[in-house]
């Protein structure tokens, strides 16, 4: 057995295609889109190059045995996070590999040792390849498919990094409720919405939608500042910010959003997207003229969602402008005909939002786990 950086085209295609080989059989994985996989480790396509790495860099790894691949992962050196926090920490990410505990160790030790050689006392992940993107090991929830933009492995996988010495850092959880509660919940807490609304003037609006592409920028701005103190944060740059406007875009339901203005400013917002999971697998992940109209064909007919953001800028944080976003997407949820809706990700060191759904009848029903271990030769 070998590991190799993976570096010629030759070696990129195989690093893309080893998970449809290893999970060809498990019906409740879904395909990433080629050209996003693709972009986040780090690779380019067609040219062109996700712009986290234009401040980062990350390193593809393979495992082989013989030819055969049997495992990859990527190493990511970040090095927004290091200037915040200033702790040493280097991630691995796309991490996927054969039940073998050695194999796995093998994966690990070449991440280990390129961060190392970088000046990183502890590899943390996975993380694919940031906070802002897709993160975390599934270790509880293997009964059915993962929602949009959250990720799915074997079970095993928890044993691969345990017994190869990593330990939790972290827990991130996924509640899921049923949209036939929301009436119950919502009319308990009116009477304090609209205390909120009247005491500080604040106006909803949806996405506008003659100036999407701005608006969505202005969703993500909002977001990028309102998680300054959320932890392992690191606010996205401004060429990120764009390139994920321009995708999100297409897949924003402007129904499903919320903007709260305060004196005219946009202060806080909020959005939902469907389940897109379901098309993706029956496409493949493979978007080619037909996928993207079947990916995108008829979104209302979609009835899961989930909800990924409610932010609030932090000097307007602290007067309940957030259940006036939420409450804010409650009648749209009901007219559009959702059924169920997942709240992903909550950090189970978020007390506060993780107590809210739960006293509203959320269930938490998915557990995932960011794991960190000492670089190759600290202790």
């Amino acid at each position: 057995m070998t590991v190799i950086p993976a570096k010629t085209w030759k070696q990129q295609k195989q690093f893309l295609d080893f998970p449809r080989i290893l999970y060809k059989d498990d019906p409740y994985w879904v395909p990433q889109i080629r050209i996003e996989q693709s972009g986040l480790a780090g690779f380019k396509f067609f040219g062109h190059k996700d712009p986290f790495y234009e401040h980062n860099e990350g390193q593809a790894f393979l495992a082989l045995d013989g030819k055969k691949v049997i495992g990859r992962i990527v190493a990511v050196l970040n090095r927004g996070h290091l200037e915040r926090y200033n702790d040493g920490v280097g991630f691995f990410g796309f991490f996927d590999c054969i039940d073998d505990v050695s194999a796995a160790g093998e994966l690990f030790a070449a991440a280990a040792g390129w961060l190392k050689e970088r000046n990183c006392t502890v590899v943390r992940g996975p993380v694919n390849p940031s906070l802002n993107q897709t993160l975390g090991l599934l270790i509880d929830g293997f009964d059915s498919m993962p929602t949009f933009m959250m990720t799915y492995n074997p079970r095993y996988y928890e044993k691969l990094l345990e017994e190869n010495g990593f330990r939790k850092s972290q827990d991130l959880y996924a509640y899921w409720g049923a949209v036939s509660i929301l009436p119950k919940v919502n009319a308990k807490l009116q009477p304090k919405v609209d205390m909120i609304r009247e005491r500080t003037g604040a106006v909803l609006r949806n996405v506008n939608t003659k100036h999407f592409q701005k608006d969505v920028e202005t969703f993500l701005s909002i977001y990028n500042r309102s998680l300054t103190n959320t932890w392992g944060y690191v606010p996205l740059s401004e060429n990120e910010i764009k390139e994920m406007a321009f995708f999100l875009k297409w897949l924003i339901v402007p129904e499903l959003t919320t903007a709260i203005e305060l004196d005219g400013k946009v202060v806080g917002a909020s959005f939902a997207l469907p389940d897109y999971n379901p098309r993706i697998k029956e496409i493949g992940g493979r978007i080619t003229p037909w996928g993207l109209w079947k990916l995108l064909r008829r979104k209302q007919d979609i009835k899961k969602i989930r909800i990924i953001s409610t932010n609030v800028l932090p000097e307007y944080q602290m007067q309940g402008l957030g259940m006036l976003l939420l409450n804010g997407l409650v009648p749209k949820v009901l007219s559009s005909g959702i059924q169920e809706a997942e709240f992903s990700w909550v950090l189970e060191s978020n007390n506060f939002s993780r107590g809210s759904l739960e006293k509203g009848g959320a269930v938490r029903n998915k557990t995932y786990r960011v794991y960190d271990k000492p670089a190759a030769g600290n202790s």
